[in-house]
C-alpha cells in the first residue's frame, strides 16, 4: 500500500486541531502536514452535539484562541456561535485547505529504525484501508468516545413506552413541546438542556443521584464589554482573558484551600436565585467544590426556570421503569413522555486508535505523561488535551507551541527522533484527580502521571506557561540523530537529564 509522508500529521479537526494547524504554519513554515479528521466536516464536539441549548461551560475569551480574538458580546456562547468561530478560523488561515475529511485513523505504528510513524486510516463510509507515515504525530482527538455516551444499566427499560434518547445521539425528530420530560443527571449537558427544555415542555423534571455544584455567571461580561469600548481589539481582548484566567484559578485554589468557605459562597448564590424559601438539598453535594467539575449557568437561567414552576427538581435513584416514566427508591413516580439519559461520557484515549512502538502494542496504564502532552517510551508523538479545571483552550495553545518549539530544537540539533523518558523510582498517581463517573470508570485504563514535574499534571495556567512557554525541551527528554547500527546506536543517543 502506498503512503504519503508529511511531516507532522494532525489527527482531529476540533478546536484544538485547527489550533495546533495554525500555530504550524506560523511556527514551523517549512513542514508538510495534514490534517486527518474522521468525520465529513469541521468542529469536532462542537458539531457533533445537537442538543437543544448546547453552549460553552467555560467564557470564550480563554475557550477561544488567542491569535484570533472572540468579539462577540456572548462571554457563553452557544454551540452553533463556537462551531461557526472555528470554521471561520480555519478558512481565514487556509487550514480547511489541509484537512482530509472521512479519515478515521484506526492504528499507528512506529519504527526506531525508520524515524517515522506509520499511520492506517479508513477512508469513507466503506472504510477503505490507506495509509500514511510522518515523521511526527500530534493527536488532537480530545479524550471523549464521539461513538457513544455512557448510559448505565436501566432496570426495566424495556418496558418504557416513551421515548428514551442520550443527548450525544440527538436528532431533529425529538419532540418535546408541550410534553412532560424527565432529564437523569445533573452535570454540564443536564443543566444546559433543562432550561431550554422548558421554554416548550409542559414540565421538565431534571432527577439527579447527587446533587451538583451550579454558578450562576452573567452571559455578557460587562468588564469586557468597557474594555471593547475604550481600547483597541487586541489589548482589550488580552486584559479580558486574563482577568479571566485569573478570576478562575483564584477560584480554583479558594475551593481546594477553603472548601468550607467556597461552599459557603455557592449556597449562598443558590439561596439568592432561587429564593429564602427554597430547599437547598438539591444544590448541597456531599464532596468539595473541584472534586468534580462545578456547572455553569448563564444569567441564572435554570435557577429561573426552577423558579417559574417549569422545572423541578429530584433527587433520588431510580427503581426501575414503568410504561409511563419511572419508580424511584423513595416510592415516588415519575410520568414522563420523553426521558433523556444525560447520564455522561466515555472517556477514549486517542480516538481509540492502536499504537505500537517497534512492534510492541502500546498499554496506556504502564505509561506516564509528560508536560501533559507526551508519554513516556513513544517517541516524537503529543497529544492535546485541556484543563480540567479551566477552558480546555488555555492549555491546548501552550502545547501547540510546545510541540513547535520542539520540532524546531530538533531541526537546529539534526535530531530526527525524541523520547520521554522517565526515572525508574518516580511516584505514580492517577491522571486525573476527579471523583466524577466519567473519570473514575476510565481511571484504570489510562496512563499515570507522576509525582513531580515534569511528569505531574498541576492543573495551573500560569505554571504551565513558564514551563511550556519559557522551559526547557529537554528535561527528561532522549534525543537521536538519524538510525546507525545497533553496535553505534548508543554513541548517537543524546540523553539529556
Amino acid at each position: 500500500m502506498t503512503a504519503e509522508h508529511f511531516d507532522v500529521l494532525l489527527v482531529g479537526a476540533g478546536l484544538s486541531g485547527i489550533g495546533a494547524a495554525y500555530h504550524l504554519q506560523a511556527e514551523c513554515p517549512g513542514k508538510s502536514f495534514a490534517l486527518l479528521e474522521g468525520r465529513d466536516t469541521i468542529g469536532g464536539t462542537w458539531d457533533l452535539f445537537r442538543y437543544p441549548g448546547i453552549r460553552s461551560d467555560s467564557d470564550m475569551f480563554t475557550l477561544g484562541y488567542p491569535f484570533r480574538p472572540w468579539r462577540e458580546g456572548k462571554a457563553i456562547a452557544d454551540g452553533p456561535a463556537i462551531l461557526q468561530y472555528i470554521k471561520d478560523t480555519a478558512a481565514e488561515y487556509g487550514i480547511d485547505k489541509k484537512i482530509r475529511f472521512g479519515h478515521r485513523v484506526v492504528g499507528a505504528s512506529w519504527s526506531s529504525a525508520d524515524s517515522r510513524w506509520t499511520v492506517d486510516v479508513e477512508q469513507g463510509p466503506e472504510r477503505t484501508p490507506c495509509r500514511f507515515t510522518c515523521s511526527f504525530l500530534f493527536l488532537c482527538t480530545g479524550y471523549y468516545d464521539y461513538a457513544e455516551g455512557y448510559t448505565p444499566e436501566l432496570p426495566g427499560v424495556e418496558r418504557y413506552q416513551g421515548r428514551l434518547v442520550h443527548p450525544q445521539k440527538w436528532t431533529p425528530d425529538v419532540d418535546y413541546a408541550g410534553k412532560r420530560v424527565t432529564v437523569i443527571g445533573s452535570g454540564a449537558t443536564a443543566v444546559t438542556l433543562v432550561p431550554e427544555l422548558a421554554k416548550s415542555a409542559a414540565h421538565v423534571t431534571m432527577l439527579q443521584r447527587t446533587p451538583t455544584y451550579i454558578v450562576s455567571l452573567p452571559n455578557n461580561d460587562p468588564w469586557a464589554a468597557f474594555a471593547h469600548k475604550w481600547l483597541p481589539a487586541r489589548v482589550s481582548y488580552r486584559l479580558v482573558r486574563w482577568k479571566n484566567v485569573m478570576q478562575s484559578m483564584l477560584f480554583y485554589i479558594l475551593s481546594r484551600r477553603t472548601p468550607r468557605f467556597v461552599k459557603w459562597v455557592i449556597r449562598r448564590g443558590v439561596r439568592r436565585e432561587l429564593g429564602p424559601e427554597a430547599d437547598l438539598t438539591h444544590f448541597t453535594p456531599p464532596y468539595d467544590p473541584w472534586d468534580q467539575r462545578l456547572c455553569i449557568v448563564p444569567d441564572a437561567d435554570l435557577f429561573k426556570a426552577i423558579r417559574s414552576g417549569q422545572v423541578s427538581v429530584v433527587t433520588d435513584q431510580i427503581e426501575s421503569f414503568t410504561e409511563t416514566g419511572l419508580k424511584l427508591r423513595s416510592g415516588k413516580e415519575i410520568e414522563a413522555d420523553l426521558i433523556i439519559t444525560a447520564t455522561g461520557l466515555k472517556m477514549l484515549l486517542m480516538g481509540g486508535a492502536r499504537l505500537e512502538v517497534d512492534g510492541k502494542p502500546f498499554d496506556p496504564p504502564r505509561s506516564k505523561v509528560y508536560k501533559g502532552m507526551m508519554l513516556s517510551d513513544v517517541p516524537n508523538l503529543a497529544f492535546a488535551m485541556g484543563y480540567t479545571n479551566a477552558s480546555w483552550t488555555l492549555k491546548c495553545d501552550l502545547v501547540c507551541r510546545y510541540v513547535c518549539r520542539l520540532l524546531n530544537y530538533m531541526d537546529r540539533k539534526g535530531y530526527q527522533q525524541c523520547r520521554p523518558r522517565a526515572a525508574a523510582h518516580l511516584e505514580e498517581e492517577p491522571l486525573i484527580n476527579f471523583t466524577s463517573g466519567y473519570v473514575q470508570r476510565s481511571i484504570a485504563e489510562l496512563p499515570r502521571q507522576g509525582s513531580k514535574a515534569p511528569w505531574k499534571l498541576y492543573q495551573n495556567y500560569i505554571l504551565d506557561l513558564l514551563t511550556l512557554r519559557l522551559g526547557s525541551v529537554t528535561d527528561s527528554m532522549e534525543f537521536r540523530k538519524a538510525p546507525v547500527a545497533t553496535t553505534s546506536r548508543a554513541a548517537a543517543t543524546a540523553n539529556v537529564p
